[in-house]
């Protein structure tokens, strides 16, 4: 008998785990650089995603970085920084500002009320699935087809404008075509702005837990109690993400801005769109890089500030 349990493990030895027994997992160097099956497949798939962010994502940026030190011979140059300090470009910078922080809280507070409306209501209901679908819907919908929106029902010969003029003596435009000035932005920017608040800050509504009032309302509390000491410190990251996100937004929007301001630079995108065609800005063609850049360090600090707030938000989600 001794003989044969030998013989049987001299066999095994030989010939590895019998068949049916999986063989132990590779452990030391071969485990670490043997890779899975699985993550060969995953990273396979996001190859697509990761060319399209090259091509649209970081070679724009490298240009533009590039251009904003170099003259339009490729030579270096600091001219097209130091134009930052130019005083058309400030006021473009904070007209830029101030229409993005304007339209990003108006923007927030509206949507926010909208998505305290949607809370009391059935997520399955048809006036919550009709809501979100139409937001998702709005949220995109800019460019020049809401320019022309705007145009058709506000502008000069509008029909809101002419039904007001001729039916009530209402002249909206009596102190100035302001629809295709900087403050007629604000009303198109709102119409994409409110929509994509209540995509982004539902979710955070929505992981609000009834246990947690029912904890309030045990201990003694009140449903005023239950919003300001619980509620708000909850909701407050994802609020001011959410506020951030639509900054971003408007401050990097510019086909409606296009559209509805042919004339002028009012804003960032504007300006380097006449930097790109204007023929009067001799020496400093690459403007517009600098002006990129300059957008970019924005856009850097505001998303930094945005991811954040999102860690913070993501504790109670």
């Amino acid at each position: 008998m001794a003989d044969a349990v030998t013989s049987t493990a001299g066999r095994r030895g030989a010939e590895g785990t019998p068949s049916g027994v999986p063989s132990p997992a590779p452990t030391g160097r071969h485990a670490r650089t043997r890779p899975r099956p699985g993550a060969l497949r995953a990273a396979a798939g996001l190859a697509p995603f990761a060319v399209y962010l090259l091509i649209f994502l970081a070679a724009p940026t490298v240009i533009a970085v590039a251009t904003g030190f170099t003259t339009a011979d490729g030579t270096p140059t600091m001219a097209n920084i130091t134009a930052l300090a130019d005083p058309v470009i400030i006021a473009t910078f904070t007209n830029s500002l101030w229409l993005s922080a304007l339209t990003a809280v108006l923007g927030a507070l509206i949507g926010a009320a909208v998505c305290l409306s949607l809370l009391a209501l059935p997520e399955d209901g048809a006036v919550r699935r009709s809501v979100d679908a139409a937001s998702g819907v709005l949220a995109q919908f800019g460019g020049v087809m809401l320019a022309f929106a705007f145009i058709a029902t506000i502008g000069i010969q509008g029909l809101i404008t002419v039904g007001l003029r001729d039916g009530f003596g209402i002249d909206i435009f009596a102190d100035g075509t302001w629809i295709y000035e900087l403050p007629g932005l604000i009303l198109p920017y709102l119409y994409f702005q409110v929509p994509l608040m209540v995509i982004t800050f539902m979710p955070a509504l929505g992981a609000l837990r009834q246990t947690w009032v029912e904890a309030v309302l045990t201990l003694g509390g009140t449903t005023g109690v239950f919003w300001r000491r619980v509620a708000l410190p909850v909701l407050a990251p994802s609020f001011l993400a959410s506020t951030l996100l639509l900054f971003a937004n408007a401050f990097s929007s510019y086909a409606t801005a296009a559209a509805l301001s042919s004339q002028g630079s009012a804003i960032v995108p504007l300006q380097i769109r006449a930097a790109l065609t204007s023929e009067t800005v001799l020496g400093r063609e690459n403007l517009a890089g600098a002006l990129a850049l300059g957008m970019l360090a924005v856009m850097a600090v505001v998303m930094s500030l945005y991811a954040l707030m999102q860690r913070r938000a993501s504790r109670w989600q």
